[in-house]
Formats: C-alpha cells, structure tokens, sequence
C-alpha cells in the first residue's frame, strides 16, 4: 500500500489505540485533565477518549476522511493543556519521566501537521 493511502490507517490506529487507552486505563488520563475544566477529570477521560474512537472511524472512511482529519487537527491543538499540565505536574518526577513529558510538547506539532495533510489529500472525498 503506498504512503498516501496508509498514512490516514496509520492516523486512525494511533487515534482508536488512544481512544481505547482511556477506556482501559483511565486513571493516567485523569491526572492531566487541567484543574480549571468544570467537572470530573474522568467524565473527561471518558469524552476525549470517545472522541478519539469518533475521529479514527471518520478518518478510516474515505468519505468522511477530509472532515474527520481536520477534526482531528483541532483535536490534538485542544488537547495540547493537558500536556502542558503532564508537563507541570512532572516537574519533580525522574528525569526520565520528566523529559517524556516535556517531550509530548513538541510532539504535538506534528500530529496536527500530519491531520492536516490526511486531509489535504482527502480533499474531494467528504
């Protein structure tokens, strides 16, 4: 299968595998739910994880592939707090730890930048 055509499977894997993550494991999800969103950490957990397992579906279906990819560019800059409250509250874990969550930072970037692309090659499909 040639790139084009894996790289929106690839992004909708990386999107079901997460949202299933916070399913299973929900407990690591709820500790960097910023403290300034109302409500329960888990209800949370539970929202992005179901918009996680929304937006793969949409991805994986070339007919919704464009809309769910650009979705998918606004999901990954909405989640960035949560990553820079990992960021905070690691600050005083091993440096590990620590640089995996200054690492997520940065990461971000790319992950809309390749939802971005999906879509741009998607254009016409929606």
């Amino acid at each position: 299968m040639p790139r084009p055509e894996r790289s929106p499977l690839l992004l909708a894997g990386l999107l079901a595998t997460a949202g299933v993550a916070h399913f299973a494991a929900p407990r690591q999800f709820d500790a960097i739910v910023p403290r300034a969103l109302p409500g329960a950490p888990r209800t949370w957990t539970y929202a992005s994880g179901a918009a996680e397992l929304a937006l793969a579906a949409g991805v994986a279906l070339p007919r919704t592939r464009r809309v769910a990819a650009l979705a998918t560019a606004a999901f990954f800059v909405g989640v960035f707090p949560a990553n820079v409250q990992m960021a905070v509250d690691w600050r005083r874990r091993p440096a590990p730890l620590r640089a995996a969550a200054l690492a997520r930072l940065p990461l971000q970037v790319p992950l809309v930048l390749w939802a971005r692309g999906v879509a741009r090659s998607g254009k016409g499909q929606s």
